[in-house]
């Protein structure tokens, strides 16, 4: 992109799709044309790229330049206990239903760099439930599940971490959860126990075990509407009667075949499966 002319129109992105789904088995073709195109325009405008040709040989024939593709074009945006009211929703009305499980299995989908997973950790570590529980937190980026295992956040994220982490309910000294380090924090390993961080691709791979909870907060928005059924569809698969599916703000069941089996919970995002 120059002086804000697109280098690669959305007939191109189409093309470069389906070029990565046949060379590398990544399938972007259900999300959303306009997200795609916004990406892969700032993509050539990072990397200096002129044309869509440059961009679409790189991508082809370097499977080390594939990678930083595949990281811009999945959405990382995520921070520790986003939307207070969401976890403070968890944290008194949600956990303590849990609770009453011998034990917890939860799924957080697209998990990016791990922030939620180790908020909801925090969570059931002070509901006393996080002995008994097991996140698995997914997402289809090899880069940034290795950054989320090693459980290091940004000193300057800290401030806003520790204000959301008070919002959604917290009364704890929330420096009893990492130790610093310079410009880094790294959270205790108590939290680190009790999450297994994995590659899941929601376009292609299948239910993997039977949840609680599942979190899937703000990745549908970039979906079209036939993907989010089939993910919504697997989600369903996946989570047992009585349990819980959470969503972004932006996002609904309402309009899903799924609605009538389930039942919101409040005025936030989160739904249960009653039949």
């Amino acid at each position: 992109m120059i002086s804000g002319k697109k280098i690669v129109s959305q007939e191109q992105v189409t093309i470069l799709m389906e070029d990565v789904e046949r060379l590398y088995g990544y399938d972007f073709t259900h999300y959303t044309i306009a997200s795609l195109s916004r990406r892969i325009n700032q993509l050539c405008l990072l990397d200096n790229f002129a044309s869509f040709s440059e961009l679409r040989y790189r991508v082809l024939h370097e499977p080390e330049y594939m990678q930083r593709f595949v990281e811009k074009m999945t959405v990382n945006v995520t921070e520790m206990f986003r939307d207070p009211s969401f976890f403070l929703r968890l944290r008194d009305e949600i956990l303590p239903q849990l609770g009453t499980s011998p034990f917890i299995r939860i799924w957080i989908a697209g998990c990016a760099t791990g922030e939620e997973a180790y908020s909801l950790a925090i969570l059931l570590q002070e509901a006393k439930l996080l002995h008994k529980s097991l996140i698995y937190a997914t997402d289809i980026n090899p880069s940034v599940l290795e950054q989320a295992k090693r459980a290091v956040i940004p000193m300057a994220n800290l401030k806003s971490y520790v204000e959301n982490y008070q919002l959604s309910g917290g009364r704890a000294d929330f420096s009893s959860y990492y130790t610093a380090n310079y410009n880094w924090v790294k959270l205790t390993s108590s939290l680190q126990e009790r999450i297994v961080f994995a590659s899941h691709n929601l376009v292609s791979d299948a239910s993997f075990n039977a949840f609680q909870l599942i979190l899937c907060r703000n990745v549908l928005i970039y979906f079209d509407t036939q993907l989010q059924a089939k993910v919504l569809s697997l989600f369903d698969e996946s989570l047992e009667t009585l349990g819980y599916l959470a969503l972004g703000s932006q996002e609904t069941l309402r309009f899903s075949v799924l609605a009538p089996d389930y039942q919101q919970v409040g005025n936030e995002k989160i739904w249960r499966k009653v039949k």
